[in-house]
């Protein structure tokens, strides 16, 4: 009788403790992401926070020299059929309409003039151009052409690439610009609009030099 007694008094005090863990779990989806009333939903909007530990890639050199590749017609070798397209074209890898894996692009971005006092990091922090840029070097091991998706897929190095072959061989132009960037991070302790990047083209100034690529 004693032990009957005991378990009709713990079940309550279980139903209590039970209740308290599924509020606490819904509590962590929540915060985990959560965006409603339904812990199971994805947030309406991802910001992308700036970088602020280890080194970054160059933005001037990513906006003329890497970005108008993903907007160019390119050939496309897909299991021996010969197409045309752009990277950034709806089905590959839009921003609203891609399909192709986690790099995004906003096709329609606009060029920033780095020479506007205006346009201060925190404003070109919240433009399209710099959510390519940010999207872009998420697919790149700074320093290492041959760890980095941005290069391996297209060039189908030991990687699947659903969009097919689109350069076909690491001299190709393109290549090599995408190489460049890769292999030419701002300094140690510098942000990505430092003006030690502009010695990346030729002369160094990206409103009027070319792009180097070596």
């Amino acid at each position: 009788m004693v032990f009957a007694h005991s378990r009709a008094e713990a079940a309550p005090a279980f139903k209590r403790l039970a209740g308290r863990s599924i509020v606490a779990a819904a509590a962590l989806l929540v915060s985990c992401g959560g965006g409603g009333s339904n812990p199971f939903d994805n947030p309406s909007a991802v910001t992308n926070s700036q970088i602020l530990t280890g080194q970054t890639l160059a933005f001037a050199y990513f906006q003329k020299c890497v970005f108008p590749i993903f907007n160019a017609q390119l050939q496309i070798n897909l299991n021996g059929t010969i197409t045309t397209n752009t990277c950034a074209a709806a089905g590959c890898h839009a921003l609203a309409t891609g399909a192709g894996g986690a790099l995004r692009l906003v096709p329609t971005a606009q060029l920033i003039d780095l020479t506007d006092p205006a346009n201060t990091p925190a404003v070109i922090r919240a433009s399209d151009m710099y959510k390519n840029f940010y999207s872009a070097q998420g697919e790149v091991v700074i320093g290492s052409t041959t760890q980095s998706r941005l290069l391996d897929k297209p060039l189908l190095l030991g990687v699947l690439h659903g969009g097919g072959l689109i350069f076909p061989s690491q001299a190709d132009p393109n290549a090599k610009i995408i190489e460049y960037w890769i292999t030419h991070p701002a300094p140690t302790g510098q942000d990505e609009f430092s003006t030690a990047t502009y010695t990346m083209f030729t002369p160094p100034d990206p409103a009027t030099g070319t792009c180097n690529t070596q």
